[in-house]
């Protein structure tokens, strides 16, 4: 069963995101993102070690909150709360935060890395005691993407691959139209503004 995070918690854990990415950890990527990623051996400029081990360590952080978001969706499916086709949604965004953990870890090991491996479910530490009701799983859902959109904005900038950059913004997109559908479900107005930060 999972938990509602307060708007605080979630604000938190979006910065605790971005601190994870800007400072070498776990990460997040989509479908189109795979293939690029797996074939991303660097780019015409040649990477020192220091600009390959920095590319890596981002990239084990987005590996690392897919592994999260896998876990996330695996207790919102198993906690009873999702009607038939709001469960089926849910598996299929689960689907492909592991196609994104796939992708990620052949391109960590690609460049010679040692990609992070998932928490326990335990681990994560997800707030299901407050989840009551399909609504709650969906708003839970929802701040996951949420970070993980931002989480892949901090990242993208940082990367010294820039093939590397343009699978992480692939990513992105994918967490994108997660949460847009996300909030779309639960009858959030979609945003009137043309920049979203």
């Amino acid at each position: 069963m999972l938990i509602l995070p307060s708007k605080s918690t979630i604000q938190e854990l979006n910065a605790s995101r971005r601190r994870i990415l800007t400072g070498g950890g776990k990460a997040v990527l989509s479908a189109a993102a795979i293939a690029m990623l797996a074939g991303c051996k660097g780019n015409s400029m040649a990477q020192t070690n220091d600009q390959s081990k920095g590319d890596i360590d981002i990239l084990n952080t987005a590996l690392g909150l897919e592994y999260e978001g896998i876990a996330a969706y695996q207790a919102g499916a198993e906690s009873g709360l999702l009607q038939p086709a709001v469960l089926k949604l849910a598996v299929g965004f689960q689907s492909d935060h592991k196609q994104h953990a796939e992708a990620l870890v052949k391109a960590i090991t690609s460049m010679g890395g040692t990609p992070v491996q998932p928490k326990t479910a335990a681990e994560y530490n997800f707030p299901t005691s407050t989840l009551h009701n399909q609504t709650d799983v969906l708003k839970f859902a929802a701040g996951l993407e949420q970070g993980a959109v931002s989480a892949y904005k901090g990242a993208i900038p940082l990367f010294a691959n820039r093939d590397l950059a343009g699978a992480g913004a692939s990513i992105l997109g994918s967490e994108a139209m997660h949460w847009a559908i996300l909030n779309s479900a639960l009858g959030v107005e979609p945003p009137t503004v043309a920049f979203v930060s």
